[in-house]
């Protein structure tokens, strides 16, 4: 009997164990898209957590330029950016002039996004122009909105030193900064519909400005990641034409040392759960399997690579 319990004993301590591994998507603000975007990817990675023994959480972050930060220092394992600030990155350009990322891979592109610019009705805000002398909002210091705005900014001839006010506050804060009175406006890279400007536009007043066509020309010729675009008449409260405006892609990334089974797994989630993946926000409406690649500013990473080849979606 002793030695049938040493067997077992034997037997439990010899079978190999494979730990759970836990892997972080940093988002943004909780109001916006990238926060509901990692938790839809994680839901749908951890479905198969039972096979894969990988567990799958999102972290709400400051957005595109803290996600890279954290996700070269290996902090994070992916992270939702704009695909603008990949290209710098990448490239080593604009805020990574000196601080190219040669490591940074591209996962997927998700949606697309688009620079708004919300007012309140009474701050006589009608063109882009008339935000000199105003307190507008910027985003985040240092953050991809923020960047994004100044390339604005310089498209067009205007200086930060022009506002009356440039503001700081987070994507979260917005809308409350707005009702309170602090800020006449403030600019927001996001995908539409967006509870953010939702939540704007139940509270105040406001209306969303268009930018003029020909800062939009002089933006896409200059910058190759930049695209024209509308935010779709009737999308929110008292919006009664289309907005014309530019915008980027939504990318998901990683670092190229992050493991290629993991990366491989995540892109197998989304893409065989593709059609519930649509349906989990209206953002995502008029996303097809070929549209995830395109709008890479950075190299695919091996294992996004190894499942869209298998998909037939690259050679």
């Amino acid at each position: 009997m002793k030695n049938i319990y040493k067997l077992a004993l034997i037997s439990i301590l010899s079978t190999p164990v494979f730990p759970s591994q836990f892997i972080t998507i940093g988002t943004g603000g909780v109001t916006g898209m990238y926060y509901p975007t990692g938790g839809a990817i994680c839901r749908f990675v951890n479905q198969y957590k039972k096979e894969s023994k990988i567990r799958c959480s999102v972290e709400s972050t400051d957005g595109s330029l803290y996600n890279l930060n954290t996700l070269k220092n290996g902090e994070l394992d992916f992270g939702i950016v704009q695909s603008d600030i990949v290209y710098q990155a990448s490239k080593g350009e604009g805020a990574f002039k000196n601080a190219k990322y040669p490591k940074l891979r591209s996962v997927m592109a998700i949606y697309p996004e688009l620079l708004t610019l919300v007012a309140k009705k009474d701050a006589n805000i009608n063109k882009l122009l008339d935000i000199k002398g105003k307190r507008i909002n910027l985003g985040n210091s240092g953050s991809g909105n923020e960047t994004t705005t100044l390339t604005l900014f310089s498209a067009s001839g205007i200086d930060k030193s022009d506002l009356k006010q440039a503001a700081t506050f987070g994507s979260s804060e917005m809308p409350d900064s707005l009702k309170n009175n602090q800020i006449d406006g403030y600019f927001y890279m996001v995908g539409h519909p967006t509870a953010n400007i939702k939540d704007a536009a139940n509270s105040t007043d406001v209306k969303i400005i268009p930018f003029e066509n020909d800062i939009l020309d002089s933006l896409v010729e200059k910058y190759p990641y930049f695209t024209k675009g509308f935010i779709q008449a009737g999308t929110y409260k008292d919006q009664s034409n289309d907005i014309a405006t530019f915008g980027v892609k939504a990318v998901l990334v990683t670092n190229e040392n992050v493991n290629e089974n993991v990366v491989y797994l995540l892109v197998k989630a989304i893409l065989e759960n593709f059609d519930e993946f649509k349906k989990l926000h209206p953002a995502y409406e008029n996303l097809t399997k070929e549209s995830l690649l395109n709008g890479l500013s950075a190299p695919l990473h091996d294992g996004a690579k190894k499942y869209f080849m298998e998909a037939g979606l690259i050679k």
